[in-house]
């Protein structure tokens, strides 16, 4: 069995020191965690607050970092220009623009090397904005170890950490089908949406906007649930109430890069 903590602990021993691209999710929880373990002060974390970015969410970093002891730090990003179409590249070139703040925030606390959690299992889907990290010279040693997802939810588990088993996230705009125009009023509706639903116990959610209609992923474990009337009909009405006009169930539960399936089809095209 491959002990990842021990590679882990040999890679930031290497570094003078690091600065971990932190959303509080589960791949940069262990990173921040384990920078902070063995470079003391001279390992930060770099949380982006930004329109896409729910504010429950920036709530969790902050509360994992003050737990572990991390120099944590919030850096304020508008929606960069470059994206307001919502264009199949999206994520490389807001990668691009966001990690330049996060290096120049580390090079103002004179900070050497940019890491973030980037994990084996994530070469799988597209992801663009891999190529704006590798551009950046931004490392990923989750990745450069070998580590898949459940590898990092496994040493998180044994380490104790309270996001081993937390679902993946990914930013609010993942929830627009490409080509649509970005508006600050869409992403509060997604966000009111989705924490709604969280509360109600699904926690592995997305809702998908087009249009008018919200599109309701949960994992497939959970889909009868939603099956019975009286529970669709409550959500249907704080949906509505929220601004939405039609809401769908899609009976293929939830996955990660759904709306990645346009650009599937298209290339068979």
């Amino acid at each position: 069995m491959i002990n990842f903590e021990q590679i882990l602990q040999t890679y930031f021993r290497t570094k003078k020191s690091v600065a971990v691209a932190f959303s509080g999710g589960v791949d940069s929880t262990l990173l921040a965690v384990l920078a902070t373990k063995h470079l003391g002060d001279k390992a930060i974390a770099i949380t982006v607050k930004s329109p896409y970015i729910p504010d429950w969410e920036l709530l969790e970093a902050k509360e994992i970092a003050h737990k572990y002891g991390m120099r944590h730090y919030i850096i304020e990003t508008g929606t960069p220009m470059s994206i307001a179409d919502n264009p199949p590249d999206r994520c490389y070139l807001c990668k691009k623009e966001v990690f330049a703040q996060i290096i120049a925030c580390a090079r103002e606390y004179g900070i050497e090397v940019v890491a973030d959690g980037t994990n084996v299992d994530d070469l799988k889907d597209y992801r663009p904005g891999l190529r704006a990290l590798s551009e950046l010279a931004v490392e990923s040693p989750l990745k450069e170890v070998g580590m898949t997802k459940q590898d990092v939810r496994d040493l998180s588990e044994a380490l104790g950490l309270p996001t081993w088993n937390k679902p993946a996230y990914a930013c609010l705009l993942t929830r627009l089908p490409y080509g649509t125009p970005l508006e600050l009023n869409a992403l509060r509706m997604i966000e009111q949406a989705e924490v709604f639903m969280m509360a109600l116990g699904y926690k592995a959610v997305r809702v998908r906007k087009f249009g008018d209609l919200a599109k309701i992923e949960v994992d497939t474990a959970s889909l009868p649930s939603l099956l019975d009337m009286e529970l669709f009909r409550q959500i249907v009405r704080e949906f509505t109430s929220i601004g939405f006009k039609q809401v769908a169930l899609d009976m293929s539960g939830y996955r990660t890069g759904s709306m990645n399936d346009a650009l599937k089809l298209n290339e068979k095209v």
